[in-house]
């Protein structure tokens, strides 16, 4: 929604919902001045946060408040290390249930879990993700309080994943890494908006790549060679 600043008074879509003391709230709140526009957007904290993202980002270029030539590097930390899942309202992991919490959070990974932030770092050049990163968990106790927070017990942890605590318990080093998307860099380096502009072989809308005719169906032979055998879909129910 959005409410425009007109003279003394606000123009919406919406300003009928609300009281007169309700807009003086507004404008107290927001020190909005004539001509001023108010965007809001009222739902779930991720889904919030990216539609005024876009909107931003949009009114940035329209209003040619980018500084073109240049390049702004920026880091983005303090990712929540749990998430709630919207299908099932259970606590899942944000990322992957291997990074490290921060060492503040640690007090938090038991009682409130969906606090912790983790040890995760984003680069971004540009208002463009370049590639991400993390300190993983090398500490076998710490990866079981993980995966408790997931409802994971300890049985299951070592059947799902006992080469990994084994290995931990043997004394792995603290580690980490970042992994970029090399296109993206390129990308951004020549000016163009899109990969496909500098990669070999760009897809098109339709996910086919036109100079080779990918993605073409696999030849007898070649299955035969990898051990695999087509499953034929299903047929569609007649209504």
């Amino acid at each position: 929604a959005f409410w425009h600043r007109e003279g003394e008074g606000w123009r919406s879509p919406i300003a009928k919902f609300f009281s007169q003391h309700e807009l003086e709230a507004l404008q107290q709140i927001t020190r909005a001045d004539p001509g001023n526009v108010v965007v809001a957007v009222a739902d779930r904290r991720e889904t919030a946060a990216a539609a005024l993202g876009s909107v931003r980002k949009a009114l940035a270029e329209d209003l040619h408040l980018v500084k073109e030539g240049g390049f702004e590097f920026v880091w983005v930390t303090d990712f929540p290390l749990f998430e709630r899942s919207k299908e099932t309202g259970e606590i899942t992991a944000a990322h992957h249930p291997f990074t490290s919490p921060r060492p503040q959070d640690l007090e938090l990974l038991d009682r409130e879990p969906l606090k912790v932030l983790a040890r995760a770092y984003d680069l971004v050049l540009n208002g463009t993700e370049l590639g991400s990163g993390s300190i993983r968990i090398h500490d076998p106790e710490m990866q079981q309080r993980v995966f408790a927070g997931l409802g994971i017990s300890r049985e299951e942890a070592e059947q799902r994943f006992g080469f990994l605590l084994t290995a931990f318990r043997y004394g792995a080093p603290p580690h980490g890494g970042f992994a970029y998307g090399l296109d993206r860099v390129v990308m951004l380096a020549a000016g163009e908006g899109t990969i496909r502009e500098v990669i070999a072989f760009p897809k098109n809308q339709q996910a086919e790549e036109p100079m080779t005719g990918a993605p073409a169906p696999a030849e007898q032979q070649q299955l035969r060679e990898l051990g695999l055998q087509p499953i034929p879909k299903a047929p569609k129910p007649t209504s």
